[in-house]
């Protein structure tokens, strides 16, 4: 079987197809993946053929004026920029981000010749380019699949139909007509407008060969354990705004080196706490602080939350599953993206809370609320036994020789 992925965005939705790709390879199937040269070395490990022919993304390839315009419809203007921008990211999706995917996708699709697609939830070409070439497509987990109305893209996508000559659709459902892939059980999912998927056991680690530094063996083990991260697209996503700084976003971005920063004097407040903060490379001030807050750029986080009592987090997807995982009660500092519908979901699931409080006072509170409520833990327990009756990602392998 030839299966072709394609990946974009961050590190992370490469991550998140990692586990799928190493089943299918290593079940001899011929793994090709197409993405650009910022996430290629994701893959460079792993015995798949990478084709680093996309175009990096950022917010100049796809936003317009025209589309920020239609996004802003009349009479929302009480909506706040979040809204804005979940108004915005299905015209862009399902309109020039498509079709400039599609451009790219397609020849290598033809010179592969696959029998099936994986795409990246943010992917809707690969669906035109599924369709024509009379192939199945899944989006594999990530945010913009749980967070995207498949009825809010089918007009931009019908119109890509009717110019490159494919058929036009009438179901929304028609960007799942096989479903989709996810790590999560159904009673814990965290897919707004999409059907029941296919479900499979979260990877305990994705990275090979990570362990913990020697350093977070010493730390106290008389006190709750807190991990404080903002995930890794943040960094990235930083530079490419610092980039585009011409383009006009529907929104200003939020500054993950403030973020950060609120955090760090959050967690310095927790004193009857032992804090890790993995800063991704961020700029931090460590002067003066506390003994119990230590400082690193990276940390290995899957292995981390298995013995971690609060995740204060950014609300990532590959970060949300794997505190659901490890049973890891969440307090959710979102700052972009599907991350402000992950942060409502989490406190909706019982599994921890959406912070709103974006002040260091408000980020302490809500990691005490969450650390001195059992019910919440209890809740991340119920969660990590649905998550353990879930299959073994390899049993994917079977299901999707079945489908092709």
């Amino acid at each position: 079987m030839r299966v072709l992925f394609t990946t974009l965005g961050s590190p992370s939705h490469g991550r998140a197809q990692l586990p799928l790709a190493r089943a299918l390879a290593a079940a001899g199937h011929d793994v090709l993946v197409v993405t650009n040269p910022t996430l290629a070395s994701v893959f460079a490990q792993d015995d798949v053929r990478v084709d680093a022919r996309t175009g990096e993304f950022t917010p100049r390839s796809f936003i317009t004026p025209e589309l920020i315009e239609r996004a802003n419809l009349p009479g929302q203007g009480g909506d706040t920029p979040q809204d804005a921008l979940e108004r915005l990211v299905p015209h862009i999706i399902s309109g020039p981000m498509a079709r400039k995917l599609w451009e790219e996708n397609l020849p290598a699709a033809q010179e592969f010749g696959p029998d099936l697609i994986l795409r990246d939830g943010m992917d809707l070409s690969s669906c035109l380019v599924a369709e024509h070439l009379g192939v199945p497509q899944l989006p594999t987990p990530s945010g913009t699949s749980n967070l995207i109305d498949p009825a809010a893209v089918l007009p931009g996508l019908n119109a890509l139909r009717k110019e490159l000559g494919l058929a036009t659709q009438e179901d929304p459902l028609s960007v799942v007509p096989h479903g989709r892939v996810d790590y999560v059980p159904p009673a814990f999912s965290f897919a707004q407008h999409l059907p029941p998927s296919w479900s499979y056991r979260q990877t305990v680690t994705v990275d090979r060969g990570s362990v913990l530094p020697g350093w977070i063996a010493r730390l106290p083990t008389d006190r709750p354990l807190v991990l404080a991260a903002l995930g890794t697209a943040l960094p990235m996503i930083r530079d490419l705004a610092a980039a585009d700084e011409d383009v006009a976003l529907p929104l200003p971005m939020l500054d993950p080196v403030e973020t950060l920063r609120s955090m760090i004097e959050a967690v310095s407040r927790l004193e009857e706490c032992t804090v890790v903060v993995a800063t991704s490379g961020l700029p931090a001030d460590t002067d003066g602080l506390p003994p119990h807050v230590h400082v690193t750029d990276r940390v290995p986080q899957p292995l981390l939350l298995e013995s971690v009592d609060l995740f204060l987090t950014h609300g990532g997807f590959n970060s949300i599953r794997e505190a659901l995982r490890t049973a890891t009660p969440m307090a959710v500092l979102p700052q972009f993206g599907d991350q402000f519908a992950n942060a409502r979901r989490v406190e909706r699931l019982g599994l921890g809370r959406e912070i709103t409080d974006r002040t260091p006072e408000g980020i302490a509170k809500a990691a005490r609320a969450v650390l001195t409520d059992p019910a919440v833990l209890a809740r991340a327990r119920e969660a990590r036994l649905a998550m353990l009756t879930l299959p073994e990602i390899d049993s994917a392998v079977t299901d999707l020789q079945k489908l092709v």
